[in-house]
This record gives C-alpha cells, sequence and structure tokens, in this order.
C-alpha cells in the first residue's frame, strides 16, 4: 500500500487552493505538480499507444522538479564520499532508473486523487518541507516533500508519505550492499538491476 502511494508523492495531483501562507517552496512543488496532472488529463497520452510519450514528457517534469544530485546524495549519506565523481554520476543515473522503475507504472494509472497542500515548514534560509494530504475515496494520506534551493529554485530532495522517508528507505538498502562491497561494486549491482529492467 505504501509503495502505492509513494507514487503520487513522487509526481503527482492537486485541485485544492494553496493556503494563504504558502511560499515560494510550495508555489514550486505546487508549479511542478500542475504539469504532472496536465499530462496525466491529457486525452492525446491517454490511450496505451502514447504510453512511452507520456513518460518521457514526466521525466523531463522530474528532471525540473527534484534535485536528482542531492537526492542521490542525501541516500547515500556518508558512502556518497566513498565514489569517485564518475562513479557518482553513474550513480545519479542508475538510482534514477531504479525510482522509475519502481515508481512509473502507479503515476501512469493515476486515477483523480487529489492533494490538499496543509502547511509549510521552513527547516532553514535554504530549505523548507512542504506538507500535503493525497485524498482518496476511503481515506487521507499524509505526504511531505523536502525541497532545497539552489541557484534561486527550489526542488525536492525527499519525499516522506505516512512518515516512511523515501531517502531513508533507500539509504538502508544501499547501506546493506555496502556493508559487504566497495562502490564499484555497488554499482554493477545497480548496473545489473537496471539491465534487468529492460
Amino acid at each position: 500500500m505504501k509503495n502505492r502511494l509513494l507514487l503520487l508523492l513522487i509526481l503527482v495531483c492537486v485541485t485544492a487552493p494553496l493556503p494563504a501562507y504558502a511560499g515560494p517552496p510550495t508555489e514550486a512543488v505546487r508549479a511542478n505538480v500542475d504539469k504532472v496532472l496536465n499530462v496525466l488529463r491529457d486525452p492525446a497520452l491517454k490511450p496505451e499507444s502514447a504510453r512511452e510519450k507520456k513518460k518521457k514528457r514526466l521525466e523531463a517534469i522530474y528532471e525540473v522538479m527534484f534535485d536528482e544530485i542531492e537526492l542521490s546524495r542525501r541516500t547515500l549519506g556518508l558512502n556518497w564520499n566513498k565514489l569517485t565523481p564518475d562513479q557518482r554520476r553513474e550513480f545519479v543515473h542508475l538510482y534514477r532508473q531504479v525510482l522509475e522503475n519502481a515508481y512509473i507504472d502507479k503515476i501512469l494509472s493515476y486515477t483523480n486523487e487529489k492533494i490538499v497542500f496543509t502547511r509549510e515548514i521552513k527547516i532553514s534560509e535554504n530549505q523548507a518541507e512542504v506538507q500535503t494530504r493525497i485524498i482518496t475515496s476511503s481515506r487521507e494520506v499524509p505526504i511531505s516533500y523536502r525541497v532545497i534551493r539552489k541557484d534561486g529554485a527550489w526542488r525536492v530532495y525527499d519525499v516522506i508519505v505516512e512518515n516512511v522517508s523515501l531517502v531513508r528507505n533507500y539509504r538502508s538498502q544501499f547501506n546493506q550492499i555496502l556493508s559487504k562491497n566497495t562502490p564499484p561494486q555497488l554499482i554493477e549491482i545497480l548496473r545489473k538491476r537496471v539491465k534487468q529492467i529492460k
């Protein structure tokens, strides 16, 4: 169930108005979510034959909405420092494909769930948490987007669904791999996983 909801976190839904106190972080998340909705609701992209085109459009939004390097760095934690610059670049690329595989089908199965923006919390001068609730026919699910400002733009670096952090969840998995393997071996494991996906 949590994986099904995490899809909505990564890029989905909303029609509720912004609260009056919302600042630039909330506005940035809202703007990207609206773009996602436009893609998911586009009648021309509904047929199965348009699946790849829809995925490409969602990927373009992901690139703007998420800070892939920050997401990757925080996911690996201290292990990030053990990777060479080339390994880091490849990890970012592979990690993105792992995430896409885990959530793209769920995102594409969007069925008009709604999201309400409830609160914005300032973590620091350049970090904030945008809290939301996904409303389904039977329940409400809290989802928070953690964002960071770089070069004047607010971008997501973590998503928390029902108190489960995307970063912490994958950090646990990668820490387990790195407890028995070297960074090059981690990269090779991810290469094989991505190859199996394709």
